[in-house]
């Protein structure tokens, strides 16, 4: 099959995963079906893996592919890179976009918009008071 792992890249996952302490017996391990799009595929076999990292309490969802030997493989790696990024202290980029996106999101505060219109009100008076060039004014 095209979409099964390579044995390099499920090595490097096992390394990965003893430099963190991850043990296979640490993890609790569902197999749940799919939901969206993949036709008889997702709608019978349960191709979906839900994956519990117990001493973190992390836990991932994955989905990507029909196949459910690619999610296993798939869900091993999210969960590792949310560990790593748990563990480094480190906030992952996505979720640092999502932060963004929540903060643009979200309502302005009254005092806020006061501000803002009071900015506007000054700039539009100063506007106002600028006068235009003349062309008979010229030496």
């Amino acid at each position: 099959m095209a979409n099964q792992v390579s044995s390099e890249k499920e090595k490097l996952l096992q390394h990965r995963m003893q430099t963190l302490g991850i043990r296979e017996q640490d993890l609790e391990e569902q197999f749940v079906r799919s939901s969206g799009a993949g036709g008889q595929n997702v709608n019978k076999v349960s191709s979906c893996v839900v994956l519990h990292h117990r001493p973190s309490g992390i836990r991932v969802k994955c989905q990507q592919e029909r196949s459910q030997a690619l999610n296993r493989f798939l869900a091993r790696r999210i969960l590792v890179d949310k560990i790593e990024a748990k563990f480094k202290g480190i906030q992952a980029a996505e979720e640092q976009k999502i932060a963004r996106i929540r903060r643009q999101k979200r309502k302005r505060s009254r005092r806020a918009k006061l501000k803002l219109l009071a900015d506007k009100r000054h700039l539009a008076e100063k506007k106002s008071r600028r006068t235009a060039v003349r062309p008979d004014q010229q030496d």
